[in-house]
């Protein structure tokens, strides 16, 4: 047996990779503020990768559309890998020096680009792989972003992109609201600032905890199994076990503040939190409402039983316990049915913060039958004057042991033999606790 090391679960901290697509249309080529998007875009652009020069555990690279081929005629094939990724302090000075050559001449392939793009980084799972898309205008070649971009997140090749507007017409902007992240440059003075804040989001590391609020809002409840959601995907992201630090306060945890989450907490039944987002450097606390108390079903038996719970009215099956075992569940009312021979139901039973509430069950006894035959028939409660069947005898079967509930029941039974009605027969029993009894039907 080897020792466990709890170093070992820690994940090593993955790369970081920013792919730069870099829009080269001709529409680049139109005045914004103070002289051309592309040579405006181009400036601020060099001053942020001045910027990530020196960054540690970062790798970049530049695509550019729209440049190699003028327009028209209309090429949507015009999109390439200019400078493929390095760490940031050798490859910065190379993808300046590219921007420098590009010229605008062509149009705007923006899905294929995406598509490209996403498969530029290196095959390597343990990685934050990012794409900023830089553009002034919208998809010319009749495909679709939006489902190329949430394609390439389902599959976990790309965390959510970002996508900067440069002059971009108002009517276009909620196009991109499908594609990713996207940030306004509506002055020319505005666009460092987006861009700054778009590199916080991918390099900064953000905090967050998760107060499990108990019945009073006090964050006392712990040990519940936790599911980070990205909204945009639906993919799940994180998976933690919530605990307390040794301060006695809900542990902080390291989430990438790139997408937006809905926090599951799996408690029975589960509960799902708010919309989350999360800003860059700062602490965020994620409240989730979990009040709980214990249920336990105590029974003298050798035999272990299962029984379902629902909610109170309700046909769900929140989760299925055994018999003698104590489990947590939200504070409210519950519907017990246990699976013993007969089933045994109880309603509304009610669960209250930090409480332990036990129901004790009958010991159940065991009943021998002995059949003359094989045959058909089955075994009933009778109860108030009425019978219900709580068991097939199997035809093949001449000997039965049956642990039972204490009540009165009876058996009826024809042989295979027997083709009348009237060879039928029944026998009455009761059954008591802890006790063995022999049915001999002859």
């Amino acid at each position: 047996m080897g020792s466990f090391d709890v170093s070992a679960q820690k994940n090593q901290e993955p790369i970081n990779r920013i792919l730069f697509i870099f829009d080269a249309s001709q529409s680049m080529l139109g005045r914004w503020q103070s002289g051309r998007k592309i040579d405006i875009a181009r400036k601020l652009l060099y001053n942020m990768l001045d910027s990530l020069k020196n960054m540690d555990n970062l790798e970049i690279g530049l695509r550019v559309y729209g440049h190699q081929k003028g327009y028209p005629p209309q090429d949507c094939d015009d999109t390439r890998l200019e400078v493929d990724f390095g760490k940031s302090d050798v490859v910065t000075d190379r993808i300046k020096a590219k921007l420098k050559m590009i010229r605008a001449r062509g149009t705007t392939p923006i899905a294929i680009s995406l598509e490209k793009g996403a498969y530029d980084f290196p095959k390597n799972a343990n990685s934050r792989n990012i794409i900023i898309l830089i553009t002034d205008g919208i998809e010319e070649c009749n495909m679709d972003p939006c489902s190329v971009s949430r394609l390439l997140q389902r599959e976990g090749i790309i965390l959510k992109p970002f996508v900067i507007g440069i002059g971009l017409d108002e009517t276009y902007k909620k196009t991109f609201d499908c594609v990713g992240t996207y940030y306004d440059a509506s002055k020319e003075r505005d666009f460092e600032t987006v861009l700054e804040v778009v590199i916080s989001h991918v390099l900064n590391s953000t905090t967050a905890q998760v107060n499990l609020l108990d019945a009073y809002g006090k964050p006392t409840e712990t040990n519940v199994n936790l599911t980070f959601y990205d909204d945009f995907s639906g993919l799940a992201k994180y998976n933690f076990i919530h605990t307390m630090n040794h301060k006695g306060n809900p542990d902080t945890m390291s989430i990438d503040p790139i997408l937006k989450y809905r926090v599951v907490a799996h408690t029975i039944p589960s509960v799902e939190s708010e919309l989350i987002s999360l800003t860059p450097g700062k602490h965020t606390i994620i409240p989730i409402n979990t009040p709980q108390g214990d249920l336990e079903i105590k029974m003298l038996s050798k035999e272990k039983y299962s029984f379902i719970i629902r909610k109170s009215g309700e046909l769900q099956t929140l989760n299925v316990q055994e018999t003698n075992t104590k489990q947590k569940y939200l504070t409210g009312k519950y519907d017990i049915e246990v699976l013993t021979l007969p089933r045994f139901l109880i309603k509304d039973v009610e669960i209250q913060q930090s409480k332990l509430t036990t129901l004790s069950l009958p010991t159940s006894g065991i009943a021998n039958i002995l059949l003359p035959s094989k045959g058909y028939g089955g075994v009933y409660l009778s109860k108030n004057d009425k019978l219900e069947l709580i068991y097939n005898i199997d035809e093949n079967k001449q000997k039965l042991r049956l642990h039972l509930l204490p009540g009165n029941y009876k058996i009826i039974f024809r042989a295979k033999a027997a083709k009348q009605y009237m060879f039928t027969r029944e026998q009455n029993f009761k059954i008591r606790s802890g006790k063995s009894e022999l049915i001999k039907l002859y």
